[in-house]
């Protein structure tokens, strides 16, 4: 909700299970390579994908994939590292942080912008992780990462006052993150939904919950 991007790490490191290239052109030939994929997973599906039909996406041999990843699998989880960074630190215009409610409506804003620029990514994510339980770990990293750092936005809000002192940091973090993860998959993913609407849900709900104020 309020914590600077630099407080959570990217999901990347921990997830990453292939090296990096040391030169600039196998930098260049993995991008490459990860491009291609996300092209592919979008358009056939996960099970639907042939690592063939990546590098010839890629416009590459079928040999160089080997180079970079060792199976499909690793380079989904490349794929996904793009979009989890990109939702954990989506950017969002600076707001005053004496105004938690201005901070609660930028934040919303930028992650569901950004789960919605995703949502084919996304809904791949939802489906895969009854395929493969790796996957489903990688899901709840990231839910974890998401609960953490706004449980210590909501424990910063409660020792300045604003918050209900009785309220469990964490356990509020997480029901009230799992609810926007779980409308934004609902209504961004599985049906067309308008995202102001569902940005001005989520926004009320955050800040009822809370117990904040508006000026």
């Amino acid at each position: 909700m309020t914590g600077a991007p630099e407080e959570v790490p990217a999901l990347a490191g921990p997830t990453r299970t292939t090296e990096l290239p040391a030169t600039a052109r196998g930098l260049r030939t993995r991008a490459a390579l990860v491009d291609a994929a996300r092209v592919v997973f979008e358009r056939d599906g996960f099970v639907g994908s042939r690592l063939t039909d990546i590098t010839k996406e890629a416009g590459m041999a079928t040999g160089t994939f080997y180079t970079y990843f060792p199976s499909k699998d690793e380079i989904f989880k490349a794929v996904l590292e793009l979009v989890q960074d990109e939702m954990l630190h989506p950017g969002f215009p600076h707001v005053a942080d004496d105004d938690p409610i201005a901070v609660i409506e930028a934040s919303n804003r930028a992650y569901l912008m950004a789960y919605q620029r995703n949502r084919l990514l996304n809904r791949l994510m939802h489906e895969v992780q009854w395929i493969n339980p790796e996957f489903m770990e990688l899901r709840q990293e990231r839910a974890r990462r998401f609960a953490e750092r706004n449980a210590r936005s909501i424990a910063d809000l409660q020792k300045r006052g604003l918050v209900d002192p009785f309220l469990d940091p964490l356990m509020t973090a997480r029901a009230l993150s799992s609810m926007v993860s779980r409308l934004a998959l609902d209504s961004l993913v599985f049906d067309v939904d308008d995202v102001e609407l569902v940005l001005e849900t989520v926004n009320r709900l955050w800040v009822n919950a809370l117990g904040l104020k508006r000026a």
